[in-house]
């Protein structure tokens, strides 16, 4: 339990301390106009008290992404907190704080326009179709994901595609209408139910005294069930990606940036529900550790069952919490899944709408853009995921490498301290190179020979990014001319 309590003071401390680091290295200020005051338009951009945005950026970017990931990223053992914690203070708060703020900075503008201006028109096109199609399959997945399950739960009284339908109707009304009207209701009472649930479940696994498995030398080793198959790395850092650095976010944040009063509470937003869904991994990570008997037994236990991590949610949820738990639990495969689904849509609608520059206030302009998208969501739906969704993880990393890279080009132009955004797009540069290469999804090669290529392709990078700034920095360096004058 030491290496859990020790962990979460340091996630709470990095918080308040690197989050202060952030603020001052972006210059925050105050007396800055924000989008929603200069282009209120009662729909996008709408002014939301300071605790519901708090809340639905959290639910945004949270949803089942800590619960799921967590539970995965466990099977490796307790070297999963090391990457929640360091990769939640120093990646993800970092991803998320700096995105939002630009977003705020460039009138609440969707990613790909953002990462356009400072990489080029070149990669502004490739984000906007990358980005796109990522919120369209996501949106897809998690319309069938609890689809069903609720046919389950019904017993099949109703066809599946009754559920689905439900679950259309439900996105389109949260992609449609203003922000504020559906998901800035209910949204905060899923996010709050969220974090009361890793709340209870701490409690539950210290009050039936079950043993949190203790970060040592030993614990170091790879302990997954199948170690030659998923190595530490790079597969352990694209397993959690929520609850430590996740791309996803940062399609979120302007979501929110549109509707933040003022610059000084983007700490609290945008790093603070990071920090919060950092600890929700934590606490599940541990919590599926300490439930199953160890790093072992949950090994065992998920292979048993397909490695299906919707089954530990039920069961740790049911026998730690009773019959709340299983009310919770089913708020957690279900609502959850929803809440990300209906967001990523919306995301979809403003990055078409910010690339076409086409007025999101009359309804008419919002249906055109919105009909297309569900109709391309609708046909996903019919397909099977099980080879899409699985590079999904590498694409969502892939995204926050390039927002990264993104970052600190802004922060060299901007002459601001540039290595905190530096630092880990290098480092996921070689985790996402090395992933790719290695995965049973990618291209199967051998780890030693893909993590060494991955290590070479960042290295590469970060010498490419050097000679960059150096040229910048000869470019802007003032010529002095000496006169000399005879006397």
């Amino acid at each position: 339990m030491i290496t859990f309590v020790v962990s979460l003071t340091i996630l709470i401390g990095g918080y308040f301390i690197y989050g202060a680091v952030l603020e001052r290295v972006f210059g925050v200020d105050p007396q800055k106009l924000t989008p929603v005051q200069r282009l209120k338009d009662g729909v996008d951009y709408v002014e939301i008290p300071l605790w519901r945005i708090f809340l639905i950026q959290f639910l945004n970017i949270a949803g089942l992404g800590p619960i799921f990931g967590a539970i995965a990223g466990a099977l490796w053992g307790p070297v999963a907190f090391l990457w929640i914690v360091f990769g939640c203070i120093f990646g993800g708060m970092v991803h998320d704080y700096l995105s939002g703020m630009l977003s705020i900075r460039h009138d609440g503008k969707s990613i790909p326009e953002i990462v356009g201006k400072y990489m080029g028109i070149g990669v502004k096109q490739f984000m906007r179709g990358f980005t796109v199609i990522l919120m369209i399959v996501v949106g897809a997945v998690f319309v069938k994901g609890p689809a069903s399950i609720l046919n389950d739960i019904s017993g099949g009284v109703m066809h599946i595609n009754f559920w689905i339908a439900t679950v259309f109707i439900y996105y389109i009304l949260a992609t449609m209408i203003p922000i504020d009207k559906l998901i800035g209701r209910i949204y905060p009472v899923f996010g709050f139910a969220l974090l009361f649930m890793a709340v209870g479940i701490t409690v539950g696994i210290i009050a039936e005294g079950y043993a949190m498995p203790e970060l040592t030398a030993a614990s170091f080793a790879n302990l997954h069930g199948t170690p030659d198959k998923f190595p530490i790395f790079p597969m352990m850092f694209v397993s959690i990606a929520c609850g430590a650095i996740s791309g996803f976010h940062s399609t979120q944040s302007p979501l929110m940036a549109r509707c933040l009063k003022n610059e000084k509470y983007g700490k609290r937003i945008f790093a603070g529900a990071m920090a919060a869904e950092g600890v929700v991994a934590l606490i599940w990570a541990a919590a599926a550790m300490a439930f199953f008997g160890g790093v072992e037994g949950l090994n065992k236990e998920m292979t048993a069952h397909g490695d299906n991590a919707a089954w530990a949610v039920n069961i740790i949820s049911n026998t730690l919490l009773g019959k709340f738990g299983a009310i919770l639990a089913l708020l957690g495969v279900v609502a959850a899944p929803i809440t990300s689904g209906d967001t990523a849509f919306r995301s979809a609608r403003l990055i078409v709408a910010d690339f076409l520059h086409y007025d999101q206030k009359p309804i008419k302009n919002r249906l055109f853009i919105t009909a297309p998208l569900f109709i391309v969501g609708f046909i996903l739906v019919q397909a099977n995921f099980g080879i899409i969704w699985r590079y999904m993880a590498w694409s969502n990393q892939t995204l926050a490498t390039i927002v990264f890279w993104t970052i600190t080009i802004y922060l060299v132009q901007e002459k601001k301290f540039y290595w905190v955004t530096l630092l880990p797009g290098v480092f996921m540069t070689a985790v996402c190179t090395s992933y790719i290469l290695v995965a049973p999804e990618g291209f199967k090669l051998p780890v030693a020979i893909g993590n060494i290529t991955g290590v070479i392709i960042a290295a590469a990078s970060f010498a490419i990014f050097m000679i960059w700034k150096l040229r910048l920095s000869s470019k802007k360096k003032p010529v002095t001319v000496e006169v000399h004058t005879d006397k």
